[in-house]
């Protein structure tokens, strides 16, 4: 692999360069604002979330958090920190939201920031919140996390969402404050998640699955919810050190390779993915190609899986960076998605910019650098 101090790393694009789209990434990230009010998620009970500005709390922000998080573990940047350190502040200082599946992303990033800088009044936080998963969460069928959101229960449903946005908080939590209990039930979640939304013809997951009516759904192979679990399960690895030839870590290996491989033969030749993965007549999207590369460089340079998908990994970062304009916007976002009875409903979802787009590419960016370094 090339070493950026002997020359580029891809096209005339350095280490430095890199860096320099990463900033204006985060520097976009932080600054976005929905001017129109289109993107407001406007709760019957008369609340009005922003999920596309900075300064509300989803799993937008979530996101948001630990795309920065990443980047600042590579740079150890102040910037970066001190702008994870304000968002904790000022939310705190409103209140936390609800609790659901969504609104517990963000602690993944504060249980990492605990742990480097330990902060007493977070504490109470982590403690509460992984604690209202573990007893709280509306469980399905077989004690999955059913999948609540601010504006629907989705009654006895699983969506491929929930690895990233409250099984990984909950293992590291449970790593952090020393509760096996925790970490044992983010095992039980992946592979009871594997268990049902899993593609068994072509590895790829299905968005979402219901225990009332025992089905699919519209049987989407929808690209962003893919993604989360192509990010999810290197992290998870990585987290709790899992060793080869554990029972677990086979099995979670085994589950990313059959969807990689499937991904490689759908990626479009331009880099991207289409938001539905095997509708070439659904639109290319970015955020999603960008959580792709990040989890296929990452398995690579981690030897999870072969170096023979490198050069796919390599492809969408390319992609991602041609889709990133002057300003450090991703381009050709697609908006929050529920799971649909129809594929149109995917087909449909509106492009706009959005904090998990921005991380994502910043996650693509900043693994794209580790493996060329």
């Amino acid at each position: 692999m090339p070493n950026p101090a002997h020359g580029p790393l891809i096209e005339g694009i350095g280490a430095a360069d890199i860096d320099e789209q990463i900033r204006l990434l985060i520097r976009n990230l932080v600054e976005i604002k929905d001017t129109s009010g289109e993107f407001l998620l406007k709760l019957d009970d008369g609340r009005v979330i922003d999920t596309k500005g900075w300064n509300d709390w989803e799993w937008t922000h979530g996101i948001g958090l630990y795309g920065i998080w990443k980047y600042y573990q590579q740079t150890r940047d102040p910037r970066c920190r001190q702008i994870m350190l304000d968002w904790f502040r000022d939310r705190f200082a409103a209140g936390p939201p609800t609790k659901n599946i969504n609104t517990v992303a963000p602690f993944l990033t504060l249980a990492y920031l605990h742990e480097e800088s330990p902060n007493p009044s977070w504490v109470p936080y982590l403690d509460e919140w992984a604690e209202w998963v573990m007893k709280g969460l509306p469980r399905t069928e077989e004690n999955g996390f059913q999948h609540i959101v601010f504006n629907s229960e989705n009654h006895q449903q699983l969506w491929d969402d929930t690895l990233m946005m409250s099984v990984m908080p909950l293992a590291k939590i449970g790593k952090l404050l020393g509760r096996q209990h925790y970490v044992e039930e983010a095992r039980r979640q992946f592979m009871l998640h594997i268990k049902y939304l899993v593609d068994r013809r072509t590895g790829l997951w299905f968005h979402g699955w219901t225990f009332d009516g025992r089905h699919h759904f519209a049987n989407a192979l929808w690209a962003r919810g893919n993604c989360w679990v192509t990010i999810a399960i290197p992290e998870f690895l990585e987290l709790l050190d899992l060793q080869p030839g554990e029972a677990l870590r086979e099995f979670l290996l085994e589950t990313h390779l059959q969807q990689i491989r499937t991904l490689v033969k759908l990626q479009d030749r331009g880099g991207l993915w289409h938001t539905l993965i095997d509708d070439p007549g659904s639109y290319l999207e970015a955020s999603a190609t960008a959580g792709f590369a990040y989890g296929i460089l990452k398995s690579v340079r981690k030897g999870y899986i072969g170096v023979e998908y490198l050069e796919s990994g390599v492809r969408a970062v390319k992609a991602v960076l041609a889709n990133i304009d002057a300003s450090g916007e991703l381009k050709n976002v697609s908006f929050g998605t529920p799971v649909f009875n129809d594929l149109d409903g995917y087909r449909n979802i509106k492009l706009t910019s959005m904090p998990y787009g921005q991380a994502m590419a910043i996650l693509a960016l900043g693994e794209f650098k580790l493996t060329f370094t």
